[in-house]
C-alpha cells in the first residue's frame, strides 16, 4: 500500500503542476475572477468564455509576487479543471464543481464518483487538510467567476 503523500505526487498532478494546459491571459474572456489563499499565497485568475450557458473556453494564470512557485496542487488542479470543463454546460459544470468539493471534503475514497474522471487523483489531498484549500482554490474561483464576483479567498 502506498503512503498518503504519494497521493500529492501522482504522475498526472506533477505532469500538470510542470506543464499547465490553459495557463495563459484569455483576452476575449467575458467573465473572470481572481482567488487568493492567504495561507499559503496562492494567486490565480480564473478567465471564462461563456455562451449560451456552455463554456467555450477557460484558462487561468498564477498571479502574484512569485507565481513561479505556486503550489504544485493548486496549479494542477486548475490545469486539469480547465481541461475538464471546456465544452461543459453550466449544469454540468455545477456538478463537476459539487463532486469534486465533496471529494476533498466529506465523501470517503469507496464514494468517489466516476463523473470525476482524471479529477479522482486528487482524492488523495483530503488526508492533508492543510492542502485542500490548495486544490480547491480554482474551483472557487471558477465559481466566483460564473458567478461574476470579481474576488474570492479560500478564508
Amino acid at each position: 500500500m502506498s503512503s498518503p503523500a504519494n497521493f500529492l505526487y501522482d504522475e498526472q498532478i506533477v505532469e500538470h503542476s510542470k506543464k499547465p494546459r490553459n495557463h495563459r491571459r484569455m483576452e476575449n474572456a467575458n467573465r473572470f475572477a481572481e482567488g487568493h489563499n492567504p495561507l499559503c499565497g496562492d494567486h490565480q485568475i480564473v478567465y471564462l468564455l461563456v455562451e449560451d450557458d456552455v463554456i467555450k473556453d477557460i484558462s487561468f494564470l498564477s498571479v502574484g509576487a512569485d507565481s513561479v512557485k505556486n503550489c504544485a496542487i493548486s496549479k494542477a488542479s486548475a490545469s486539469m479543471m480547465t481541461k475538464a470543463l471546456k465544452g461543459k454546460n453550466l449544469p454540468e459544470v455545477e456538478t463537476l464543481f459539487a463532486e469534486f468539493h465533496q471529494m476533498l471534503t466529506s465523501a470517503t475514497l469507496e464514494e468517489v464518483t466516476p463523473i470525476l474522471g482524471h479529477l479522482r487523483v486528487f482524492a488523495g489531498v483530503r488526508e492533508f487538510p492543510m492542502r485542500v484549500k490548495c486544490a480547491t482554490l480554482p474551483w472557487h474561483t471558477l465559481k466566483a467567476a460564473l458567478n461574476q464576483e470579481s474576488i474570492v479567498s479560500t478564508e
